[in-house]
C-alpha cells in the first residue's frame, strides 16, 4: 500500500497485458483458434514480403527462417495444448515480429 491508500500501481502496459491473458485463459480454445489463423496470415505476408525482396541476401533467409519458426512455435504450442501463458506469450512474440519484418521491408 501506498501511503495514498491505494495498491502500488503497475505499468499501464503490464496491466493490459495481464487483462489480455486473463480473458485469453478464460476462452483459451476459441482465442487460439482465431489466433492460428490470423498470425499464420500475417507469417506468410511477411515470408512473401521477405522473398519479393530476394533470397540471395543471407539475411533475408534468416529472417525467413525466424518468421516461420515463430509461427510454427505457436501453432505447436496450440496444438501441445501448452499452459495459456506460454501460448500467449508466444501469440504475442510472433505477431509482433511478423509485423516489424513487413514495416522494415516496406520502407
Amino acid at each position: 500500500m501506498t501511503h495514498s491508500g491505494s495498491e502500488k500501481g503497475t505499468h499501464p502496459f503490464l496491466r493490459v497485458y495481464q487483462s489480455l491473458l486473463a480473458e485469453f485463459k478464460r476462452e483459451q480454445t476459441g482465442y487460439a483458434s482465431i489466433a492460428i489463423i490470423g498470425q499464420s496470415c500475417l507469417g506468410s505476408a511477411a515470408a512473401m514480403v521477405l522473398l519479393m525482396s530476394g533470397v540471395d541476401q543471407v539475411m533475408n533467409l534468416i529472417l525467413l527462417f525466424l518468421v516461420t519458426i515463430l509461427c510454427m512455435a505457436f501453432n505447436g504450442a496450440v496444438l501441445a495444448q501448452l499452459s495459456s501463458k506460454i501460448t500467449f506469450n508466444l501469440l504475442i512474440l510472433t505477431v509482433l515480429f511478423s509485423s516489424v519484418v513487413i514495416v522494415a521491408h516496406l520502407f
